[in-house]
């Protein structure tokens, strides 16, 4: 039974093979490139178009008021230094609030919410390029000391209850 007439079922006839496949010729309107076509990775020998528009060589002329008798053209120029009005200045804020949230933590540990808004004003005026960096470091440096102080406070107090309780 393990000749050909063991196996069930009638055999499938082979597969045709497949003709080749044909290329038809391009249609007449096709254009066909002057030069011969260009074979990938080869490199161009000069560039067809630019790579971005045209960019104007023409010198940039602002408008704005004429010159009237004898006044002179305004000039503009970029400024050397960034000028910030001191009033935005965020780092001695930092300072004043790490200084009264430490003297507070001396004597209470309910400091504790001022010394981390000190903190972390601190922080955004260390990312801030125009404060100074010496008065935000002195109130990071504060103001977490104000938070160990603060912080040891509520743990001794917390401490305390349990002993009552």
């Amino acid at each position: 039974m393990n000749g050909p007439s063991a196996q069930s079922g009638p055999q499938p006839d082979p597969a045709p093979s497949p003709e080749p496949p044909t290329v038809e010729s391009p249609r007449p309107e096709v254009e066909h490139p002057a030069d011969s076509a260009r074979v990938p990775g080869l490199p161009r020998a000069q560039y067809t178009k630019m790579p971005t528009g045209p960019v104007s060589t023409e010198p940039l002329v602002a408008s704005g008021p004429a010159d009237t008798a004898g006044m002179p053209a305004v000039q503009w120029a970029p400024q050397d230094e960034f000028v910030v009005d001191d009033k935005s200045r965020l780092a001695p804020w930092a300072l004043v609030a790490a200084v009264v949230a430490l003297v507070a933590s001396w004597f209470v540990g309910w400091g504790i919410p001022l010394a981390i808004i000190a903190v972390v004003a601190a922080i955004m005026s260390l990312r801030r390029p125009v404060e100074s960096r010496s008065i935000a470091i002195w109130a990071l440096v504060l103001g977490l000391a104000a938070t160990m102080f603060s912080l040891g406070w509520l743990i001794w107090a917390a401490m305390q209850f349990e002993q009552i309780g």
